[in-house]
C-alpha cells in the first residue's frame, strides 16, 4: 500500500465518521498552503501585469521614434527640373 492510499484512507475515516471532523493540523496546513497560493497568485499577476505596461511603453516610445505611419520618401524616381 502506497503513502497515497494510506492517507486517501485515513481521510475517507474521518469523513464517513458520524460527524466529519477536521484534524486540527489539517485545517492550519491548508490555510499556510491556501497563504502562499494566494502570494504567488498575486505576485505573478504583478509581474504579467508591469510586463504588460513596459511593453506598452516601449512600443510607444518606438512608434513616436520610428512614425511607422508617415509614408517614407520615394527614391525611386528622381525628381523633375527644368523641362
Amino acid at each position: 500500500m502506497s503513502q497515497y492510499e494510506r492517507k486517501e484512507q485515513a481521510i475517507r475515516r474521518l469523513l464517513e465518521g458520524p460527524t466529519p471532523a477536521v484534524p486540527p493540523e489539517l485545517h492550519d496546513d491548508a490555510v499556510r498552503r491556501g497563504g502562499r497560493a494566494l502570494r504567488r497568485r498575486r505576485a505573478a499577476r504583478r509581474v504579467l501585469w508591469t510586463l504588460l505596461f513596459a511593453a506598452v511603453v516601449a512600443f510607444a516610445v518606438w512608434a513616436s521614434l520610428a512614425q511607422p505611419w508617415v509614408e517614407p520618401p520615394s527614391d525611386t524616381t528622381p525628381p523633375l527640373t527644368r523641362w
